[in-house]
């Protein structure tokens, strides 16, 4: 990947604005015009990191400009069409995000796309601002990794469409994490706040959740990892986001017979695009 302008050493601290009032954004709290969630860095209180949450009726489409961000479509449950840079990406996508992996499709900055659907269906744009403006693509459902990550009642797993060594981005990183019901994930608890070469990268997160069932719910713990820093223990349910710009996150915690499904949206100031994490020096036995 390309150097960014960025300094490689700048502390995150100089890349945020204030923080929100809430790092926990109930669902309906954070939509905006079309959106059901609507997170973009100015309202999150950062530079980087983007999330909307589109839903479209049968027959309905969707035009938007991807500004100074790059952007994934991710379909959440339908199937849609994305038209952009003059051709036409066919996503197939899946009926909850529970049911397995989808396709998607790549939006790079400075482009107009619309998505449209046929049937109807809900639609995840994960975004980050970013420099280089790359090719629109299309991820096939086939070629995203997925893999199972801990053991035991830690087991989960991750389906890695957009990390950072699965798909070419400039600095989007974003991944998907379904947890089985009473399991933990987001464990142990690990952070990316500090630019540390080859230890640990600076990224802003968003998490996006889905409850399998009605009336689901699961946890979310972030402690500080220094003074001052994000601390959070929220409940969250269906359609549910949560910030995270500093601070020990996890675990996410399912509740027993409901599996959780999350969405994770990644991006930094670093000169390369990486996620590299800490654990925290509690819970050293990493993903085991």
């Amino acid at each position: 990947m390309s150097p960014s302008p960025e300094p490689s050493g700048a502390r995150p601290d100089a890349h945020r604005a204030a923080r929100p009032a809430s790092l926990h954004l109930p669902a309906g709290t954070a939509a905006r015009g079309p959106y059901a969630v609507d997170i973009d860095p100015e309202r999150a209180g950062w530079t980087y990191s983007a999330l909307r949450v589109l839903t479209l009726g049968p027959g309905e489409l969707h035009s938007f400009a991807s500004g100074d961000s790059e952007w994934t479509v991710l379909p959440l449950a339908g199937a849609c069409s994305v038209r952009v840079d003059g051709g036409i990406f066919e996503l197939r996508g899946r009926a909850s995000v529970f049911d397995g992996v989808t396709d998607f499709a790549y939006v790079p900055r400075d482009a107009h796309a619309q998505i449209a659907s046929g049937a109807g269906g809900r639609f995840a744009l994960a975004g980050a601002k970013c420099e280089r403006r790359l090719p629109a693509r299309y991820g096939p459902a086939p070629e995203v990794p997925v893999e199972t990550r801990g053991s035991g009642d830690r087991a989960r797993e991750v389906r890695n469409f957009a990390s950072a060594d699965a798909f070419g981005c400039d600095r989007l990183i974003a991944v998907e994490v379904v947890t089985p019901g009473g399991h933990w994930s987001s464990y142990p608890p690990h952070k990316h706040d500090e630019h540390r070469p080859g230890a640990e990268s600076v990224l802003e997160e968003i998490y996006y959740y889905e409850v399998e069932g009605p009336h689901g719910l699961a946890y979310q713990r972030i402690s500080p990892s220094r003074p001052g820093g994000a601390d959070l223990l929220a409940e969250v349910r269906d359609g549910d986001a949560v910030l995270v710009p500093d601070g020990w996150h996890g675990p996410s915690i399912a509740q027993p017979g409901r599996d959780l499904y999350y969405l994770n949206v990644m991006a930094g100031p670093g000169p390369e695009r990486e996620w590299r994490i800490s654990f925290h020096p509690e819970h050293t036995e990493g993903y085991a």
